[in-house]
């Protein structure tokens, strides 16, 4: 029983760890709660039930339109905040959901958490097939406490993009290059970003094929990465028959002031110093200093992305390294640190780094306060990413 136990670490150490982390933020999430005052108006289409739980996770800024899709079906014309901008796997989810017999918000919280821990068990086995379980532990543990993961348990879709991405590179390097095209498809209808699955499995497969012939993929696996982009297209079938604009989900992102620009602008922007100085703005609170997080949060993955292209890891750096790049050319700094959450082998080389003590107990420190911060501002209404 013992030795069957322990060979089974990956999923008894991954449920562990979930467990305890999303405990603490629902814990985070309980006792912050209370501290709101008043709801403040907002054209988010929330509807706050009597859990304070479902409250925070289910009916909190974003959350609202994924609700609305799934009650209501999509928006474009004569709306301020067109819902078209959200892509519809989780929506559907959270439909099939209510033809159950679930709340909206119940189906909605119970997918993106079901989600998220496959997802988590995914990752475990990924990184252990190549570098062992103390690697393993350490990546899940730095992936679920980072400040941001808070959006995994909420009704928003990064935990299915997780899970379809993190399963997508899996099935990859295990072979099973049909299962991979299928989840890189899942990918691309979850968000915008889904197709950078493409990629991953294009330059994967092109890793593998420098194998000894007996262990190369075959050729047509390399048509896995042409079927992700098929998930974007579907959508744009749906709303070219439907609005007639198979763009409409770029031009409803307008409406959040995303619009295609170069990045040098919006840096520019932000390295413009105050009229009173750097120092007298700091310290009379001048400066915007979520968007100076949301840069540095960029930066930070952006140079993970570049060493690991560095260290050979081809399809994990092209990866992160242009995840981190195209939200840069969106016009907008706003939620760069959620985005920044899904590249998920950055967390590879994070775990790698960390077996030094005190680049770990540096990490965990920081990631839990910003986890524990993020967490009670969110549920106290205010925007973290």
């Amino acid at each position: 029983m013992w030795q069957d136990l322990k060979a089974a670490r990956w999923l008894w150490m991954s449920l562990l760890i979930f467990g305890v982390t999303r405990l603490g933020v629902g814990l985070m999430a309980y006792l912050g709660a209370p501290l709101i005052l008043d709801a403040p108006d907002t054209l988010y289409h929330l509807r706050p039930p009597d859990n304070t739980i479902l409250d925070v996770l289910g009916s909190r800024w974003d959350t609202g339109f994924y609700i609305s899709i799934a009650e209501e079906g999509y928006k474009y014309e004569g709306v301020p905040l067109p819902s078209v901008a959200f892509f519809p796997l989780l929506p559907l989810l959270i439909r099939a959901g209510m033809a159950f017999g679930l709340d909206s918000l119940v189906a909605g919280v119970l997918i993106s958490n079901l989600a998220l821990l496959l997802a988590t068990l995914f990752f475990y086995r990924l990184v252990q097939m190549e570098w062992g379980d103390k690697i393993a532990d350490r990546a899940i543990w730095y992936f679920l406490i980072f400040p941001t993961s808070l959006f995994g348990s909420a009704i928003y879709s990064e935990a299915l993009f997780l899970l379809c991405s993190i399963g997508a590179l899996y099935f990859a390097r295990r072979g099973f290059w049909e299962s991979a095209g299928l989840l890189g498809f899942f990918a691309a209808l979850s968000r915008f970003l889904g197709v950078l699955v493409a990629p991953l499995l294009l330059v994967e497969w092109w890793l593998q094929r420098q194998k000894p012939q007996a262990q190369r993929p075959p050729l047509w696996a390399m048509l896995t990465s042409v079927f992700v982009p098929l998930g974007t297209g579907a959508y744009m079938l749906y709303l070219w028959r439907v609005f007639g604009d198979p763009l409409a989900f770029t031009h409803a992102s307008a409406a959040w002031g995303r619009t295609a620009s170069s990045p040098w602008a919006m840096i520019g922007d932000l390295l413009t110093r105050p009229v009173q100085g750097w120092g007298a703005a700091l310290a009379g609170g001048a400066i915007h200093l979520d968007n100076w997080m949301d840069f540095l949060f960029v930066l930070a993955f952006l140079v993970m992305g570049l060493i690991l292209c560095a260290q050979k890891r081809w399809s994990e750096g092209v990866f992160v390294t242009v995840g981190a790049l195209v939200p840069l050319f969106s016009g907008l700094l706003m939620s760069q640190r959620r985005y920044m959450w899904v590249l998920f082998p950055a967390f590879v080389l994070l775990a790698r780094l960390g077996t030094h003590t005190w680049v770990d107990r540096l990490l965990t420190v920081l990631f839990l306060v910003g986890l524990a911060l993020f967490t009670i501002l969110f549920a106290n209404g205010y925007w973290v990413a």
